[in-house]
C-alpha cells in the first residue's frame, strides 16, 4: 500500500500519494492539473509576495496551470519554456537542465520571437515545486539570453533543502521521505 502525505497549503488540505524516487527516498506527488481551487489560491498568495513584473515564464508542463492563473489574476502574459521544438518556432533558443523528477537531461526552449518580448523586461519565473532548483536555473539562463531581468522566482512548494533558499518565494514545504 502506497503511503499518503497530508499537505496543508493556502488554507486547503490535500492527500498526496508517496512515490519512490529511488531505493532510499520517496517524494509526495504534487500535481495541480485539475485542482482549480488550489491553483487559484496559490496564485493569489504568490502574487501578494512577489515584486512587480512584466512577464511570467514557466517550464513545461506541470506548472502551466499556475502560470495561467498568475497571468489571469495579474493581467500579465505568460510564456512556456517548451521541452521540444514545435513547428511554430522560427528560431528556438535552448538551455539544458537535469531535474530529479525527470530521467536524463532535458532541454528547455523559447522561440526567439517570444524570447524577444522579454528583452529589457522584468520576469517572474513560476514553477509548481522546487527541488534542486535546476529547472529554475535553466529558465533564468534562458531569460538572460534574451536580456530579461529575473526579478522573482516563485513556487507553490519547496521540496527538501530547497525550503532554505532565500532567492525563491514559496508557500510551503514538501518533505522528502526515507524508505
Amino acid at each position: 500500500m502506497q503511503g499518503i502525505y497530508k499537505l496543508q497549503i493556502c488554507g486547503l488540505e490535500r492527500d498526496l500519494p508517496l512515490c519512490p524516487l529511488n531505493n532510499e527516498l520517496s517524494i509526495a506527488a504534487f500535481v495541480i492539473f485539475g485542482d482549480v481551487e488550489l491553483t487559484i489560491a496559490a496564485a493569489s498568495e504568490l502574487l501578494q509576495r512577489v515584486s512587480e513584473f512584466d512577464y511570467i515564464v514557466t517550464p513545461e508542463a506541470k506548472s502551466i496551470p499556475l502560470a495561467y492563473e498568475l497571468s489571469r489574476q495579474s493581467g500579465k502574459k505568460y510564456l512556456v519554456a517548451r521541452k521540444k521544438a514545435k513547428l511554430y518556432m522560427r528560431s528556438p533558443v535552448s538551455v539544458h537542465v537535469r531535474s530529479i523528477t525527470t530521467e536524463g537531461v532535458q532541454t528547455l526552449m523559447l522561440d526567439s520571437v517570444e524570447g524577444e518580448l522579454l528583452r529589457g523586461k522584468r520576469v517572474l519565473i513560476a514553477d509548481d515545486v522546487i527541488s534542486t532548483g535546476e529547472s529554475l536555473a535553466a529558465i533564468e539562463a534562458l531569460c538572460e539570453k534574451f536580456g530579461a531581468e529575473v526579478i522573482a522566482k516563485a513556487a507553490i512548494l519547496a521540496e527538501g533543502e530547497a525550503i532554505n533558499r532565500k532567492d525563491i518565494t514559496v508557500l510551503g514545504e514538501l518533505p522528502i521521505f526515507c524508505n
